[in-house]
């Protein structure tokens, strides 16, 4: 994330997102195939580096990461093999809606992962700031279902809706989307117009 200062002297935080170029590799039909989606690479592989299997889905270049993208039954696909897709598809101003994996934090306790307060520090209490406290029992002899309590946090499948494109650098194949998006830095999202 950056800034990026407007014409009028405003000041936005934004994420450089680096897009594309992304090739569409297969196009379903309903006819053909039971339902409509577009399959499309992203970043170069070496060929000895995919299975057999993979290399049978890749035409016209080998790929990294492979999606398809299944389409409603009220769109139009105008999409063919070998079309191009990379920043000149979006334009200043477009809604974006960004998905991806969030960090990943690891084994956290309760306070960090659910917010929980602790317990006091003092009235005879012992090293027990951040414990979780009572998990309920009384009649019932097992933890209910749904207990917030310690365990891994992040690695989550996140979307952010509403992003706006600010800036697109079509010679770098660049564009800054106010705000923030979800992941790490050099991780891989989906961005798809709204």
């Amino acid at each position: 994330m950056t800034e990026y200062f407007t014409e009028d002297g405003q000041v936005v935080p934004v994420t450089i997102v680096s897009v594309g170029p992304v090739t569409v590799t297969r196009v379903f039909e309903k006819s053909k195939d039971g339902y409509n989606a577009v399959q499309v690479g992203f970043g170069v592989q070496k060929k000895e580096r995919i299975t057999k299997a993979r290399t049978g889905q890749m035409k016209g270049g080998f790929y990294s990461v492979l999606k398809e993208f299944r389409l409603k039954p009220t769109d139009t696909n105008d999409a063919k093999e070998g079309d191009v897709l990379d920043v000149s598809t979006f334009a200043v101003g477009d809604k974006l809606q960004v998905s991806g994996t969030s960090k990943g934090k690891g084994f956290q306790g309760v306070v960090k992962r659910h917010g929980f307060h602790g317990g006091p520090r003092t009235h005879g209490q012992k090293h027990s700031e951040r414990e979780p406290g009572s998990i309920g029992g009384g009649l019932r002899t097992h933890v209910p279902k749904g207990m917030r309590m310690a365990g891994r946090m992040g690695s989550d499948r996140i979307t952010y809706k509403n992003l706006k494109i600010i800036f697109i650098d079509k010679e770098n194949n660049t564009m800054l989307i106010k705000g923030a998006v979800p992941g790490k830095h050099g991780s891989l999202v989906e961005i798809v117009s709204r």
